[in-house]
């Protein structure tokens, strides 16, 4: 059986140019605009990398081409990622977030999507455990 020959998807969401500074300092919400530069911090130390816009609304951290097992198909996206939604901070982990179940029981006040972390504010959660967390989707094989 041959082996599906990949191809690479065009998605919207692409890096931009637009500052990273002036899309958060935007933000009308005193406690957004303090808590995204607060993981802002958190996920260059972790990534050692620059933060960059992708798309309007969220920053991401370093670049890697994702290949879909099912269907061949691979796109470019960041390694990790947040974005301060008016609802809550939204944190990109490109994980199976639900695979930490025990550090998601120690976290704090949080819901979870696929690969994605969302909490209301910093205080409602255990920073280290986010570090952790953050770090183990940085290191996953």
């Amino acid at each position: 059986m041959a082996e599906k020959k990949s191809k690479l998807a065009e998605i919207k969401t692409k890096q931009t140019t637009a500052s990273v500074e002036d899309f958060i300092n935007a933000n009308t919400d005193e406690q957004k605009r303090k808590d995204s530069f607060e993981i802002l911090k958190i996920m260059q130390k972790a990534s050692g990398e620059k933060p960059k816009m992708w798309g309007s609304s969220l920053i991401g951290f370093g670049n890697k081409r994702y290949k879909s097992p099912a269907t061949g198909r691979e796109v470019d996206w960041f390694l990790i990622g947040f974005s301060p939604r008016k609802a809550n901070l939204s944190l990109y982990l490109t994980m199976d977030i639900k695979k930490y179940a025990g550090s998601l029981k120690k976290l704090g006040k949080h819901k979870t999507g696929v690969g994605c972390l969302y909490i209301n504010k910093l205080e409602d959660v255990d920073i280290n455990v986010l570090k952790e967390l953050i770090d183990a989707s940085l290191n996953k094989k």
